[in-house]
């Protein structure tokens, strides 16, 4: 229970600083150039690597005595994300859209900083018999939260207003602050067990003694706790480390780019904020669930790289689906600019936006639960939360990036177009998946 509502408050911010708040700004009139660029919040969870290691191993002053190292830092950035969700439900991002993104940065920031410490709370506060069952947990809290900020921010703001739904989220927030005091601090190594395995781990990456007990407090913090993860991964793997790295930057170009204008792009074809949250988000995220839970048996069947392959396919392939349904919603309007015309015609019906965003969904389950099994065979143990903290970080920066430049595409051509786009992004990972699948049979890794 405690590890469901923690993933809950890991979950819970995503899409506020995402699809939903995109949803919101372009309820509100802004461009969809501007809101493309919303996109590039969402980056501090793609470089949460390089505060990671400080996480990891700064005590906060005050907090600690009173929780300990994991939960302090989870305390501080369940805080932060309540302040910033309290601050934002305040603005009107038609006059203070730059107000709207500090307060978004600031969300955003305080949420990558909690995933960091509960990431390591959840692997340190159990053995590894029952880590499968932690992760289960973990993500159903999670998934849980998708579904709260996603349909029922959509449902609050559609009832009553964008500004009551974002009080009431920051209020949703208490769940995880509840779960963390009813939590346990997992145990740590004391300091001197911390250094004594440091400089091991030191000695062995860099084949030759170090004298890490030698060297100043920062070197030797410098080499332990950031360095090392990053060579012991090159070590173990070789060169061939840069192309999994590549891989993992691009497997989900796809998806993540053209995720900022969906909830615009159900907008503008006339679906309502409360069709939306019904199909897009409550019927998407059981979609969701069974091709998770269909991707772990297949993954049982057929190892990792056959249910990675699928995913990959998937994903691409739904968004030509996105371009169809466009392609049917803004058939018929005169203006020849298309998209800001009025329609000559009925919305789409839900039907076709249901068919469309359970494909999509359902392979999106499937690509990420083959993908987060991928990068955690990736990990040393010694290292799990800093080396993980880089894939997850990789894995999502060019996505973000990318996605930036989304409602400028749309504006410059249409939203056909932009969805033919975000599925050529992801051919180089289906060719990479065919690739690591090859180098896997021949080298048995």
């Amino acid at each position: 229970m405690v590890i469901t509502l923690l993933g809950f408050s890991a979950g819970l911010p995503y899409l506020l600083v995402f699809s939903t708040l995109t949803a919101w700004l372009r309820d509100a009139g802004v461009e969809r150039t501007a809101i493309g660029f919303f996109a590039w919040v969402g980056m501090t969870y793609s470089i949460k690597i390089f505060w990671a290691p400080v996480v990891d191993r700064l005590r906060i002053p005050l907090l600690y005595p009173l929780l300990g190292q994991r939960r302090s830092w989870i305390f501080s950035g369940q805080l932060g994300i309540i302040g910033g969700l309290l601050w934002l439900s305040q603005m009107n991002p038609q006059d203070s859209l730059f107000w709207v993104a500090a307060a978004a940065l600031l969300i955003a920031f305080s949420s990558s900083t909690q995933d960091v410490s509960l990431d390591a709370f959840r692997i340190e506060s159990a053995p590894d018999e029952v880590q499968g069952a932690m992760s289960a947990g973990y993500i159903l809290g999670y998934r849980l939260a998708l579904l709260v900020s996603g349909a029922g921010a959509f449902y609050i703001a559609d009832v009553v207003d964008w500004h009551s739904a974002y009080v009431v989220m920051a209020a949703c927030m208490t769940l995880g602050i509840v779960a963390l005091f009813w939590a346990d601090e997992p145990a740590h190594r004391s300091a001197d067990e911390q250094r004594l395995m440091d400089a091991q781990m030191v000695d062995q990456v860099m084949g030759r003694p170090m004298n890490l007990a030698q060297r100043p407090a920062w070197e030797r913090h410098l080499l332990g706790a950031v360095i090392c993860p990053m060579l012991e991964f090159f070590q173990r793997n070789g060169t061939f480390a840069l192309l999994i790295l590549i891989f993992i930057a691009v497997f989900r170009l796809s998806d993540i780019s053209m995720g900022v204008m969906a909830n615009p792009f159900y907008l503008d074809l006339g679906y309502s904020k409360t069709d939306i949250a019904w199909v897009a988000k409550f019927f998407g995220f059981f979609m969701t669930i069974f091709g998770s839970l269909l991707c772990g048996a297949l993954v049982v069947k057929w190892g990792i790289f056959k249910p990675l392959l699928l995913g990959a396919i998937l994903v691409s392939a739904t968004n030509l689906l996105f371009a169809l349904l466009a392609t049917v919603g803004f058939s018929s309007m005169t203006n020849a600019q298309g998209i800001e015309a009025q329609f000559l015609t009925a919305t789409p019906s839900l039907f076709w936006l249901g068919f469309v965003i359970s494909a999509d969904n359902l392979s999106g389950g499937i690509a990420s639960t083959a993908f987060i099994a991928y990068l955690s065979s990736l990990t040393n143990k010694s290292y799990t939360a800093t080396q993980y903290a880089l894939f997850s970080s990789l894995m999502t920066l060019p996505g973000k990036f990318i996605s930036g430049f989304s409602g400028w595409v749309v504006d410059s051509s249409s939203y056909a177009d932009f969805f033919v786009v975000a599925a050529m992004l992801g051919i180089p990972a289906i060719l990479l998946v065919m690739v690591l699948r090859r180098h896997d049979a021949q080298t048995g890794s």
